[in-house]
């Protein structure tokens, strides 16, 4: 079978003994100097001033969430508004803090969000937040995006775990909004295995966010910072300052085993999306333009496309079926990210109706006749063929041709 992911990081086996020589002679392995090390790096390569690391991706959007609420840059009750083709932790931290979770719809030829969509959806429900997920390395018209939330007051953050390394109008997704999130898991375009980071320019959310990472404490912040944050509270001695909890906050934290692989393999992120994007294009050239079978996934507005994985959405539910059924034991396959969030079993406990149905919608398409196949750098000429041969078969074909599903929203799409 060919599998998703095949390492669990790039180069495994001269890391893994490059790993082994660490853990040898390392005399910490809670975070330290290896994953500030990494900090210091990823924000150089993402071109942002501050990088915090933390365990998970899925974390990062926690952390992030949770020092906008300590800053009171968000209250709850506020509606945030989010991509409804996203992950599920990209809405939890949402429903965790007390917020509104307003789905936003996605436009099927791009699988994000886009100004379309936003504003759709804002003439319906104000929104003081938007968290948009950059999906599978897409995005959609996000400096429009950018440009309405700054017009309207909104707040724009990116989920990034998905897009490291893509390329919009010069520009890394991530960096469109005051603060983004990545994700380091194994399965995406760079792995240390579990791990994630916040990024912003923002000095004062970058500092809440190390508070937040770490129980609460002052611990990981500058000089200057701890002692204003411990005059502030009157925190004078020293046997109470390092056990002294300022906000709302949890154990996040990475161990340096995660900051040594960040370090280890930072150096080679450009040439792993290099490949990933020429397998892409070699894939996609032979799979997409079959029409009668897929609907059109557009990407020739991004200049760098950093992707992990291979979707496509089914002009029929029969196709869909026939699909997973041919890859069975020959190719691995998911649905395209967690599906259309709203039909998520926590989403409908936590929220029901009050954000909002996109019953009919592009998510929900997608959710019901999408798939992605994994795009990594080990994949051989011969696994790519077999890939294209099974999504280009004569056979299915004439399954294809049934589109079960043409929705007011599908009209609109760009």
């Amino acid at each position: 079978m060919i599998p998703l992911v095949k390492s669990s990081f790039y180069r495994e086996q001269e890391v893994r003994e490059a790993l082994a020589d660490f853990l040898l002679h390392t005399e910490k392995l809670s975070m330290g100097p290896a994953c500030e090390t990494f900090e210091k790096n990823f924000a150089i390569f993402q071109e942002r001033k501050h990088c915090v690391m933390v365990n998970s991706g899925s974390s990062a959007n926690l952390a992030l969430m949770q020092a906008l609420f300590n800053l009171e840059r968000i209250r709850a009750g506020d509606r945030v508004g989010f991509s409804a083709l996203t992950w599920s932790t990209n809405v939890m931290p949402l429903l965790q803090l007390g917020l509104t979770a307003v789905p936003i719809d996605c436009e099927l030829d791009t699988l994000n969000v886009s100004s379309r969509t936003l504003l759709d959806q804002l003439e319906a429900y104000p929104l003081r937040l938007l968290f948009l997920t950059d999906v599978l390395g897409w995005c959609d018209d996000i400096d429009r995006i950018r440009d309405v939330c700054a017009e309207r007051g909104i707040v724009l953050l990116e989920d990034a775990c998905e897009s490291l390394g893509t390329v919009y109008q010069g520009t890394r997704l991530g960096n469109f909004g005051l603060a983004s999130t990545f994700s380091f898991y194994v399965g995406h375009q760079f792995s240390t295995i579990e791990g994630g980071a916040v990024c912003t320019d923002d000095q004062e959310l970058a500092n809440m966010v190390r508070i937040v990472r770490a129980h609460g404490w002052d611990r990981n912040l500058d000089r200057t910072t701890q002692t204003a944050l411990r005059e502030k509270h009157r925190v004078a001695s020293t046997f109470y300052s390092r056990y002294t909890f300022y906000d709302l906050g949890y154990n996040l934290r990475p161990t340096e085993i995660a900051g040594f692989l960040g370090n280890a393999g930072l150096p080679y992120l450009s040439e792993i999306v290099h490949t990933r994007e020429k397998n892409f294009h070699r894939m996609a050239s032979a799979i997409y333009g079959l029409t009668d079978r897929y609907y059109p996934l557009r990407h020739d507005h991004l200049e760098t496309f950093s992707n992990f994985a291979l979707p496509v959405i089914c002009q029929s539910e029969s196709l869909h079926r026939s699909l997973v059924t041919a890859c069975e034991g020959r190719i691995e396959t998911r649905p395209i990210v967690g599906g259309d969030m709203t039909q998520q079993p926590f989403f409908r406990k936590y929220m029901g109706q009050l954000a909002g149905s996109l019953s009919r919608s592009n998510a929900a398409l997608i959710h019901a006749q999408g798939l992605y196949v994994g795009n990594n750098p080990e994949l051989t000429e011969e696994e790519m063929k077999e890939i294209v041969d099974v999504f280009t078969a004569p056979e299915m074909a004439g399954v294809g041709a049934q589109n079960l599903r043409v929705t007011k929203s599908l009209q609109g799409t760009s």
